[in-house]
């Protein structure tokens, strides 16, 4: 199934590699920011409609707070002590009550229909997926499973990259690796390829919850119940998320991380990854690294 997905998705993919990785053999794709106010830029179709539905919502909110704002700047003005010094003792006025009923009805169905349909979305998947990933949450880590692989299932732990691990790992860079976001061994998909991920936590650990900004990702890994949900990463790099339900003295040291390939470079990952994990990943960066360099070489070209 995934070679099927490979040929299909071959132009597009390497097309979109190249831009994503122009101007850098290590191109992050999406991280959080110091004093980020807005959402990560999209990298899902999911995401796309958080976005959307986040601006649609703003249409609402703003109106609202501005009336509530006004009416009570008129209220204090207008009904102060020293200019009506007998209050009014208006009990009820149906016109008001009317409207103050009706309106929040309305309000609230607008924001609802959209709401639920990107519920839906978010649990539905719109296709057979391409990709099956088990995500297991234990104190304090992320295991990844690929029971669907041809070549053999694939199974790896995924853990919080130290200051001194860096150097092992060739992922000192700081601006592509971030510091308490940094792992070991990233999750690996296809770009294009739509992944159903099934979440579950250890039988005897706690709650935690697997949450991926960029891809519009948060569900809640339990122990004993395993969750599904879906993504389909639109370009190529590396994603980070957390742990998004307090679970232990650690929590904050229990980061995801997605990185995005191309179709071939997947495939070629997960030959090797079946065997030895860290050497199919070190061997995907170095292959990430030089497609990299190829791609500044041809800007530079086109530059001259």
């Amino acid at each position: 199934m995934v070679g099927e997905f490979n040929v299909m998705n071959k132009t597009r993919a390497c097309m979109t590699g190249l831009l994503c990785l122009a101007g850098s053999g290590s191109a992050f794709a999406a991280q959080p920011e110091p004093w980020e106010m807005t959402l990560q830029p999209a990298a899902s179709p999911i995401m796309h409609q958080i976005t959307w539905f986040e601006q649609y919502t703003l249409w609402f909110i703003v109106p609202i707070v501005l009336l509530v704002l006004a009416l009570l700047i008129l209220v204090m003005v207008k009904f102060r002590e020293s200019k009506n010094p007998t209050a009014s003792r208006t009990s009820h006025n149906t016109a008001i009550e009317v409207v103050w009923t009706v309106a929040p009805v309305l309000i609230l169905l607008f924001l609802a229909v959209p709401s639920f349909n990107l519920l839906t979305n978010q649990l539905t998947m719109p296709e057979e997926p391409d990709l099956t990933v088990k995500a297991t949450a234990t104190q304090w880590l992320w295991s990844y499973d690929y029971p669907e692989i041809e070549d053999g299932a694939i199974s790896y732990a995924s853990y919080l990259l130290t200051d001194e691990q860096r150097a092992e790992y060739g992922k000192e860079d700081r601006a592509v690796y971030p510091r308490l976001l940094a792992v070991d061994n990233e999750m690996v998909v296809p770009v294009g390829a739509t992944v159903r991920l099934l979440v579950t936590a250890a039988p005897t650990d706690v709650i935690h919850s697997f949450a991926m900004p960029a891809f519009g990702l948060k569900i809640d890994a339990i122990p004993g119940r395993l969750n599904e949900t879906w993504f389909k990463a639109e370009a190529e790099g590396i994603y980070y998320g957390q742990c998004s339900e307090l679970c232990g003295k650690d929590h904050a040291f229990m980061p995801i991380a997605i990185r995005a390939v191309s179709p071939e470079q997947f495939t070629t990952w997960q030959a090797s990854a079946a065997t030895d994990v860290e050497a199919a990943n070190r061997a995907l960066m170095a292959s990430i690294d030089n497609q990299g360099q190829g791609a500044d070489a041809v800007m530079l070209a086109d530059k001259n």
